[in-house]
This record gives structure tokens, sequence and C-alpha cells, in this order.
């Protein structure tokens, strides 16, 4: 990793720290239904095309729009970490170490 990138709990202290400057105070629930919301804002963007045109659609002219709702969705899921005390990159590594099991890679 190069020094301009950001690690994982830099980024979860930067939103810890974004909450507690304005005293938000975070629900499980609030957190999981916003994560629930922002998802299905992604799906809307994609909802009418095919596979080839949802990659289009991400790489051009929806591009923006589509990095926006990604973003938030991270956000959230990284707010509803800290909420719950989960150290989100061991979580995140076991969930590909699982995936890696399940879904090997082609010969």
């Amino acid at each position: 990793m190069n020094d301009n990138e950001t690690t994982v709990s830099e980024i979860k202290e930067a939103v810890r720290d974004f909450d507690k400057k304005r005293n938000w105070e975070k629900k499980v629930l609030n957190t999981a239904i916003s994560i629930s919301l922002e998802a299905s804002e992604l799906l809307e963007i994609f909802q009418w095309c095919d596979q080839s045109g949802a990659e289009k659609a991400a790489r051009g002219e929806k591009r923006e729009h589509f990095l926006e709702e990604l973003a938030d969705v991270m956000i959230y899921c990284i707010e509803l970490a800290n909420v719950c005390d989960v150290d989100i990159a061991s979580a995140i590594e076991d969930k590909m170490r699982k995936n890696a099991l399940k879904y090997p890679e082609k010969q």
C-alpha cells in the first residue's frame, strides 16, 4: 500500500469522529435501515439494465450517482460496525476467506 491510500481503520475513525462531532446517537436498527435504503437506491440505478448496460451506466452517465450511493452504503456499514464495536477489516478478511472456499478460482 502506498502512502496516499487510506486504511479501513482511518475511515472507521473518520466516520466515528464525524458522528461524534454532531452528537449523533446511532441506533443499530436505524443504521441497518439506512443501509437497506441506500442499497435500494443503488439497485434502482441498474434496475432496467441488462448486465452490460449496468456496467456501462456505472462507468458512464450514471457513474456519479452510482459512486455517491455506493459511498453512502459503505459509510452506513462502517457506522454499523462502529456502533456494534466490530472490527470490520477482520470481518471482511474472514468473509473473503469463506468466499474463496465457496467460489474457487477457475483453472
